[in-house]
Formats: structure tokens, C-alpha cells, sequence
């Protein structure tokens, strides 16, 4: 009897397949990999800051004056020379080598240590195109240099998710003239064209460093409707701003309804929402949950006897907000003063402020307007006269002339057209005595005009309004030409209503978004903001003929 063969081995089923699943396998290969790069991760983080110290180095070698090479290049290999003398010298060297070099090659939060597939990309075309700007013939070892390393001169960026650059830091050599404000405005606007348009930038020169921060700055909110601000009397909130402008912040309600942003600076506005807490993205979520009070970044007009600023001029495109800057600013001062309202445009705009207390006439035909501006240069002769007989006899002032009296002007372009036309005195020639006597008098003028009828303002309303303000889409020129500054900002083609520029005096420029104040009897208007605006309205004086009741009450 014959022996039996034994049977044979199979590794596999009867397809051939592995004894090990090829999934298990492709996890044990991740897990092994992550395991390996855990463990080289301090050597990594080595290499990278000795790559950071070494860029750095030679970018400060680089940065010196030829006749001061000599000096430091002794005095390193004197430095070197005494610590290889000294005791265990070569050995604290190396290990304070390391451990600069593991602290600059540490993982930086906020800034991304290595760009996207298309970020690389991006970066060096950026670079390439600095390169014209940034370079010079004579430089022995240029820090920018067609085909050169973008790494040496990129200090830190950032990308969104699309892979749009938000942020970015560039060293630049030192013979560049960043003094100059036409060779900032070159290299500005190159960064805008390459980064990305129809985004707002932020452009921080450090001089003393040789570095250029540019920074994707979120939407303003434009969920902040008309309310009561906690303000000091004699303050006036134009609107809101970005935090890192002003250092004081005031508690406001975010509106249930907020206008439509740009799309494509929704992701840019989720990135920035860490940073600035008070954002547009964390009033919409209030606004999604109901009325909640944010603390945000107010630009404050202050007036009185010892402001510099003490009249306001207002200019924008057909739209962009005038109007309810107006009716912002009266809503404020009717409380602690009187208001007089000239609507240069007929439009009707402001028919809710008519009859209430403490409005004294909302004129908008040629002949009332002309008497109601001849009745205010009397009033503040007069305030003039009394205040000045009240200081010579040691009194108060008499209770008066306390309370601020306001003149809201609103298109006097269009009324002095018609006065011309009609023969009669153009009523910008009767502010001549609020504009310039107005502060002591404690009399506030604000006007309001389109740009395109800026040169139609008189002599009078261009010199006393050292406050300003420019709505809407405009040029980095138009603000120029407005405010006397610049904009720190790139403008924006497409903005919403509301949304501009401010200077008060010689200040800085702030980026500025007035809070919602609609006509109340403006159908199209949203109901919660018509509604706040009803509420902040004083009761109808009973002298005054009844006003027209508003929609939908």
C-alpha cells in the first residue's frame, strides 16, 4: 500500500487572493509611515530652523555696507576663536546651535509651513515679479534675482482653502526706497494685481525691519442697525471700523437681517473670525440666534467747544449711503439738541423726522430753505452774543444755547443751482456764520453731496469741514482728493451701501461702515431695521402739524 502525497499548502483562495487583506495592509503602512515621520519630526524641525537661520544670516550679511564687512567678519572669527578656548566652549555652542535652530524651525500657528500644490506656484510668481523692483545691478548677492529662491524672502504666508494667498511677509533690501510713497505704491499695487482683485488689503511697512505685511482684511459688518450707542454727550458714532484702528470698543445689537456680502470673501471672513471676534461672521451668527450685544470697534466724531473737527462733510456715488448717514447722525442728536434738516434732493427722505420734538423744519423748496438758512446764521449771532456775555459777566452759559443745534444739509448743490437760476442768493453763501462761528456757538453743520457735485461746494463748506467722510465704490485718488490721505486699504470695485472711508482732522484714515438707518416709510426697506429706526424716534411735538403715518403702523 502505497503512501499518500500530502496535500499542498495554499497562501491564497481559489482566486489567488493574499493571505493578508490589502487594506490592513495600506493601514499598516500609513501607521508605520506617521510612526516614522513622528519620529523624525525633531530632525525635521532642525533642519528647517537652520535653513531659517541660515537665510537669515546671510539676508543681514547681505544688508551691510561694504566697509563694515571687514569689522563684522572679524569679530565673528574672534568670537569663534575665544569660544573654542574656552572650557566645554565647542559644546555649549552646539548645544545653543540646536536649540536656536529647533526653536525657528518650531510649527508656527497661524501661518503655514508649507504652501498648497498651486500655493508654490503662486509664490513664485509673486516673487518673479517683485524681482524688477527689488533688485539692483550693483548688488553683489541679491536677495531678489530671476530664477532666486522665493523661500529667503518670503518670511511667512497663509492660504485660504481655494488656495488664495490672505497673508504674506516679505523682506525687501535695504537700498529699496520705502520712504517714498510712489515706490510703496508700485510694489502695492503689483501685490494687489498678483494676489487676487476685488479684496481689501492691508499694507504694513516696517521700515526699521526692511519688511512689507500684506494681510486679506474681512468684510465689514453690515448687521448693525440704528440704536442708542453708549456714548459721552458731544460724541457723534459715524459708524464701525476694523479693531486693530481705534482702541475703544462699544456694545451694539446685531440686527436680525444683514445686506449680501461678496461671495468670494465669505472664506476670507471665516479665517479672519478668530481673530477679529467681532466680526461680520460672528454677528451673523447672532443675528441667525436673535439680538445679541457684541462689543465692536466705533468711529467717534467728537464736537463741542474744544473739537478741531467741529463740521462734517459727507460725499459718495448716487446710493451709496449718504443719506442715511444723515439721518444716523440726527437720530443721535436729537436727545441732547435741536435739528434743522435742509433736503436739497426733494426726495422725501427724511418726512419721519418732520413734526417730532426737537425738530425745528425739514425744508426742501428754495424759498424755505433760503429762510430757514438766514434764521440759523441769526441763532448763532445770537448764541454767539449770548455766550460771549455770559463768559465777560463770569456766568453759565444760558440753558439755551446748551443744547447743540444741528444743521443737516443734504444736496446743496442742487439748491444752489436753483437759486442761481431763479436769481436768489445761493444758500451755501448763508452758512458762511454757522461754519465759522459754530463752534463757540456750539452750532454743528453736516453736508452732504455727490461726488461729481464737489466742485458746486462753496469755498466756506471746504475749509471749516475738517471732519470727512467718502462712501461707496471709489479710487484710492478719490479718497485722496476727500479725506487729504491716502487710503491704508485697497478700495474695493463693489461695496455696500454704507461701507467708505472717514479722517477726522489730521488724523488717520479708518475704514467705515455706517450702521443700517432706513426710511421708515420705505416699503423696500427691511421691518426690523424700519422698525429700530421707529423707536429711536422723539414723539411728535404737539405744535406741529401731524406727519404722514408710516408703513405698516
Amino acid at each position: 500500500m502505497g503512501r499518500r502525497p500530502l496535500p499542498r499548502l495554499r497562501l491564497g483562495g481559489a482566486t489567488g487572493s493574499p493571505l493578508v487583506p490589502s487594506g490592513r495592509g495600506r493601514a499598516f503602512a500609513r501607521s508605520t509611515a506617521d510612526g516614522v515621520a513622528d519620529v523624525l519630526q525633531p530632525l525635521v524641525a532642525l533642519s528647517r530652523g537652520l535653513r531659517v537661520l541660515a537665510a537669515a544670516g546671510r539676508r543681514r550679511w547681505t544688508e551691510l555696507p561694504g566697509d563694515r564687512r571687514g569689522p563684522v567678519f572679524t569679530l565673528v572669527v574672534a568670537c569663534g576663536f575665544v569660544v573654542f578656548l574656552l572650557p566645554y566652549g565647542p559644546l555649549a555652542a552646539a548645544i545653543s546651535l540646536i536649540g536656536a535652530a529647533g526653536w525657528a524651525g518650531r510649527a508656527r500657528t497661524g501661518a503655514a509651513s508649507e504652501p498648497p500644490a498651486d500655493g508654490t506656484e503662486r509664490l513664485r510668481t509673486l516673487y518673479e515679479a517683485l524681482v524688477p523692483y527689488f533688485s539692483a545691478p550693483e548688488d553683489p548677492s541679491p536677495l531678489y534675482s530671476h530664477g532666486g529662491d522665493w523661500s529667503e524672502a518670503f518670511d511667512s504666508f497663509a492660504f485660504d482653502e481655494s488656495g488664495r494667498l490672505t497673508r504674506l511677509r516679505l523682506h525687501y533690501p535695504a537700498y529699496f526706497t520705502d520712504g517714498e510713497p510712489a515706490a510703496r505704491t508700485r510694489i502695492e499695487q503689483l501685490l494687489y494685481a498678483k494676489s487676487g482683485r476685488g479684496r481689501e488689503y492691508l499694507f504694513e511697512w516696517d521700515e526699521e525691519a526692511n519688511s512689507l505685511t500684506l494681510t486679506v482684511l474681512p468684510a465689514l459688518s453690515t448687521a448693525i442697525h440704528a440704536q442708542r450707542f453708549v456714548t459721552a454727550p458731544g460724541e457723534t458714532v459715524l459708524g464701525f471700523t476694523d479693531p486693530s484702528s481705534v482702541q475703544r470698543t462699544l456694545p451694539v445689537l446685531a440686527g436680525p437681517e444683514t445686506c449680501e456680502e461678496d461671495e468670494d470673501d465669505e472664506e476670507d471672513e471665516e479665517d479672519e473670525e478668530s481673530t477679529h471676534g467681532t466680526g461680520t461672521i460672528g454677528l451673523k451668527k447672532a443675528a441667525a440666534d436673535g439680538p445679541e450685544t457684541h462689543d465692536v470697534p466705533p468711529v467717534v466724531w467728537r464736537t463741542g467747544p474744544r473739537s478741531t473737527e467741529p463740521h462734517l462733510l459727507a460725499l459718495g456715488q448716487p446710493g451709496s449711503g449718504t443719506t442715511t448717514l444723515l439721518r444716523s447722525i440726527a437720530l443721535q442728536a436729537l436727545p441732547h439738541g435741536e435739528v434743522l434738516v435742509v433736503d436739497g434732493g426733494g426726495t422725501g427722505e427724511y418726512a419721519c423726522l418732520g413734526g417730532r420734538t426737537g425738530v425745528l423744519a425739514v425744508e426742501c423748496g428754495p424759498a424755505g430753505v433760503l429762510a430757514t438758512l438766514e434764521w440759523a446764521g441769526h441763532e448763532t449771532e445770537r448764541r454767539l452774543i449770548a455766550a460771549n456775555r455770559a463768559r465777560q459777566l463770569r456766568h453759565p452759559p444760558p440753558e439755551d444755547i446748551r443744547r447743540p443745534l444741528w444743521i443737516l444739509l443734504d444736496r446743496p448743490s442742487v439748491m444752489s443751482h436753483l437759486a442761481a437760476a431763479d436769481g436768489r442768493t445761493d444758500p451755501q453763501e448763508l452758512l458762511v456764520v454757522p461754519l465759522r462761528h459754530g463752534r463757540a456757538a456750539n452750532v454743528r453743520v453736516v453736508v452732504a453731496d455727490q461726488l461729481d457735485a464737489a466742485e458746486s461746494l462753496s469755498d466756506a463748506v471746504r475749509s471749516h469741514t475738517r471732519a470727512r467722510v467718502v462712501l461707496g465704490p471709489v479710487s484710492s485718488e478719490q479718497v485722496a482728493a476727500v479725506l487729504g490721505a491716502p487710503p491704508h486699504t485697497t478700495p474695493t470695485p463693489e461695496v455696500p451701501p454704507g461701507r467708505g472711508y472717514a479722517r477726522l482732522g489730521a488724523g488717520p484714515v479708518h475704514r467705515l461702515q455706517v450702521p443700517a438707518t432706513p426710511d421708515p416709510y420705505d416699503e423696500a426697506a427691511g421691518e426690523a431695521e424700519r422698525q429700530a429706526v421707529l423707536r429711536l424716534l422723539p414723539a411728535p411735538d404737539p405744535a406741529a402739524p401731524p406727519a404722514p403715518a408710516p408703513v405698516g403702523g
